[in-house]
């Protein structure tokens, strides 16, 4: 599956943004800080030509989190039931995904993908091995400004019952071939792929970008 190239001008801005946030967390004088601050409005302004985002509201969502910068994590459970593979349709845009979020920090993250897995589905699981590491920015169709990746668990039953979470309306089982339409920003072809060949193929290595 080809990934979408990241736009220049995402990729400038990200890359300001970036330096920014860790020049911030690191200057030692006024003069530095407001030097920052105002590349921080640049890469906002970026933004807003693009998107028509404000750029009060981008320079609010840049500053929400201070120290030097690095990338999020998503993490999300490829759950298999008889062949069939368990979705949750996302509250936010109805469409279906593998279950999953964030990284919350303190958390392994076999224990975080188990527990999102429980919360969204009502599945109780044992996270069994990786699926895949993925750079989630190369997402087709979505562009998200902070840079994340994406670590796809293989994950075993072991009780529960079906049931939505707050962030979930619906838990189906699919087939590979007759799958619902995707929020392909937290689960695409690309991944779901790879899940249906790590089933054909148990000692199939890990996949990575």
């Amino acid at each position: 599956m080809t990934q979408t190239r990241v736009p220049d001008w995402l990729h400038w801005a990200r890359e300001i943004q970036s330096m920014c946030q860790t020049g911030l967390a690191y200057s030692a004088s006024d003069y530095e800080t407001k030097r920052y601050e105002r590349l921080l409005q640049i890469a906002a302004q970026i933004v807003e030509t693009h998107t028509g985002l404000p750029v009060e509201t981008l320079v609010e969502n840049f500053s929400a989190q201070p120290g030097y910068a690095t990338v999020k994590v998503d993490v999300r459970g490829a759950v298999i039931r008889q062949g069939r593979i368990l979705l949750v349709q996302e509250r936010k845009d109805h469409r279906w995904a593998m279950p999953g979020g964030w990284a919350d920090v303190g958390e392994v993250p076999s224990e975080m993908v188990a527990r999102e897995v429980l919360e969204e589905s009502g599945f109780v699981v044992v996270p069994r091995k990786v699926i895949g590491v993925y750079d989630a920015n190369r997402a087709p169709v979505h562009l998200e400004f902070f840079h994340a990746y994406k670590i796809v668990f293989l994950c075993e039953i072991t009780g529960g019952q079906p049931r939505a979470g707050d962030e979930t309306m619906d838990v189906g089982f699919f087939g590979f071939d007759d799958l619902p339409e995707l929020s392909r920003y937290r689960t695409n072809e690309r991944h779901l792929q790879e899940v249906s060949a790590h089933l054909q193929d148990p000692g199939r290595r890990a996949a990575f970008d």
